[in-house]
This record gives C-alpha cells, structure tokens and sequence, in this order.
C-alpha cells in the first residue's frame, strides 16, 4: 500500500488556477477586441451613413491654443485646434443651421465652403467620403486583432508556463497580430489621405 504525505489538492490547485486566471484575461481581451470592433463600424461607415452631407460656408476660422503640462519636466506642451464657424447648409436642402462649427485641418478665409457632416444635432465633421469612413471602420477592425489574438492565446492557453502552448497556436496569434499591424497601418495611410 502506498501513503501520500501532504495536501495533493492545494498543490494541485495552485496551477489551474493560474491557468484559470489567464483564460478569465484572454476572455477579457477577446471582448475588448469586440468591442473595438462594433466602435469601428459605429464610427466610420455607420456614422457616414447615418450622416447629413452638406456644406459649410466659412463666416470665421480660429485657433485654439491649449496647455498641458508635461509630465517628464516642468514645461508646458502647447496644442492647437483649428475651428470654422459658419452656414451648415445640407445638400438635399432639408437642413440650414446658422451657427455650425466644425474642427478644420486648415485656417480658411470668409466665404470659402467645406464639404462637411452633420452628425448629430449640433456636431459636425468634415466629410471625406466613403474611403475616408470605411479606413477608419478598418482601422478600428485591425487595431481590434491585436486583443483577439493575445485574448484567443490566453483562453486556449491560460498563459501558464506549466504546459508549452503548441507552435500551431502560437504562429497562428503570431501572424494575426501581423495581420493587425499591417491592417492598421494602411488604414491609417488610406484615412490620412483621404
């Protein structure tokens, strides 16, 4: 007959629970990915389409200076925001607001139109077509892949260092998160250019 010395159970229980910490993370990470995606496709081809395209003609253009203090030294970083104010007018003609602004990407002089979104009741964007929407739905698609593929290695692997995952799962995140990279850089490039 043999005898066991000692509490099996506790030692036993010590790495799977490790391992169950790890796959409750990943499980984490899995729904932050989906979550980033849904806000991708709310704030690019949802948003676009839902929008009211129009134009806003300049009556203004100011700056914005802001401060922030910088945390590494006792300096003070300075952030500018360009905002036109004018005449939203929509295209289809149902909707005239007197008093629109929106953030430019430039200082324009009076009279000068932008193409522009009314998104909301007193929000407005400019308007850079479907390519400009539908890079940043991707953009958020891919800036998504990376939680999906750390979160997916997590669940099937718990993270643990007892048991090695297999190649197979560590190659397949491996080239998602690539994917991702590769993914959110040309969204990046094509909204930019957009």
């Amino acid at each position: 007959m043999t005898q066991v010395h000692g509490n099996a159970t506790a030692n036993a229980a010590k790495p799977g629970g490790q391992a169950g910490i790890g796959r409750l993370i990943g499980a984490g990470l899995i729904l932050v990915g989906v979550v980033l995606m849904a806000l991708g496709a709310y704030m690019g081809p949802y948003t676009y389409a839902t929008s009211t395209p129009g134009k806003l003609t300049v009556d203004t253009c100011t700056v914005d200076y802001k401060y922030r203090s910088s945390t590494s030294s006792s300096s003070r970083k300075k952030t500018k925001t360009r905002w036109c104010y004018g005449t939203f007018t929509a295209n289809d003609g149902s909707v005239k607001d007197l008093n629109a602004e929106l953030k430019s990407d430039a200082l324009h002089q009076r009279g000068y139109v932008i193409e522009a979104l009314k998104t909301g009741d007193t929000s407005y964007k400019l308007d850079q077509g479907w390519v400009g929407a539908i890079a940043t739905g991707c953009a958020w698609f891919f800036g998504a892949l990376f939680p999906l593929a750390i979160g997916y290695f997590g669940v099937v692997s718990g993270f643990s260092s007892r048991r090695a995952p297999s190649p197979g799962l560590f190659r397949t995140c491996l080239a998602v998160v690539l994917v991702g990279v590769i993914g959110l850089i040309i969204s990046l490039l094509v909204g930019f250019f957009a």
